[in-house]
C-alpha cells in the first residue's frame, strides 16, 4: 500500500488524536498542555483531527479493495 502525504499526515494526526485521548483519560490533556495559551490553535488541532479522521474513514476503506 503506497500512502501520499496526505494520507500520512492524516494518519499521524489521527495517532495523535488517539494518544492525546488516552492521556485525556488519565486526566493530561496533551494538546491543551502544549498550546493553552492559543486557544485558537488549541481549537485548530482538534479541527484537523476529526478532519483526518473522517479522511481516512472515506478512503481507507477503498483502499482494501484493490
Amino acid at each position: 500500500m503506497n500512502l501520499t502525504k496526505l494520507d500520512a499526515t492524516a494518519l499521524v494526526l489521527v495517532i495523535i488524536g488517539g494518544l492525546n485521548w488516552g492521556l485525556v483519560s488519565l486526566g493530561y490533556n496533551l494538546v491543551t498542555g502544549l498550546l493553552g495559551s492559543m486557544p485558537w490553535l488549541v481549537t485548530t488541532v482538534y479541527a484537523l483531527v476529526g478532519l483526518s479522521a473522517l479522511y481516512l474513514a472515506l478512503v481507507f476503506p477503498k483502499v482494501g479493495r484493490k
